[in-house]
C-alpha cells in the first residue's frame, strides 16, 4: 500500500444517537464522498473511527453541529460535542465543528432526487442519509475554509 498524501485529506461526521454518518474529503478539490456510517449506541464504534483515521490519516476531522433554524443549541448538540472531543483526545486529530443545520433535510431531497433520475437505482438504506449529511458537512466546511484568509 502507497502512502497517501495527508496535508489536503479531511474526515466529516454526522453525529447521531444511533449511526454517525462519515465521509472524506479532499481540500484541494473541495469534494467529498460518503463512508459506511459508523455505529453509535452507548457509545460510538471506536474501532472504526480508529480504522478509518488510520486509513485516510486525515490533516483533521470535521464534526457537524446540530443547531436549531434560529441557531440555538438542541439536546443532541452536549452529544455531538462530546464526541469531537472525545475524537480530539482520543486521537490526537484536530477537530472542528461545523453548523449543519438542514443538512439532513438537504440529504432526504439529495437522495430522493438520486431516486427520482435514477442515479440510484435501489431503495435508499439506512445508513445511505448519515453518509450523504457527512458529506454535505465536510464540503460546507471545505468550501469556507477556502475563503478564509491563511495565516
Amino acid at each position: 500500500m502507497t502512502a497517501r498524501p495527508t496535508g489536503s485529506i479531511y474526515l466529516g461526521f454526522d453525529y447521531g444517537a444511533k449511526r454517525i454518518g462519515l465521509a472524506v474529503g479532499d481540500a484541494v478539490t473541495g469534494s467529498a464522498r460518503p463512508l459506511p456510517s459508523v455505529s453509535n449506541g452507548r457509545q460510538p464504534d471506536w474501532d472504526t473511527v480508529a480504522k478509518a483515521l488510520h486509513e485516510w490519516r486525515p490533516a483533521g476531522c470535521i464534526v457537524g453541529l446540530p443547531v436549531d433554524l434560529d441557531g440555538n443549541e438542541q439536546a443532541i448538540t452536549g452529544h455531538a460535542r462530546g464526541f469531537a472531543e472525545q475524537l480530539r483526545s482520543r486521537y490526537g486529530v484536530p477537530v472542528h465543528l461545523c453548523d449543519e443545520r438542514l443538512s439532513s433535510r438537504a440529504a432526504d431531497d439529495e437522495l430522493r432526487n438520486a431516486r427520482a433520475d435514477g442515479r440510484l437505482n435501489r431503495r435508499v438504506r439506512k445508513g445511505d442519509r448519515d453518509g450523504v449529511a457527512a458529506r454535505l458537512i465536510l464540503e460546507q466546511w471545505l468550501a469556507a475554509a477556502r475563503t478564509q484568509p491563511s495565516a
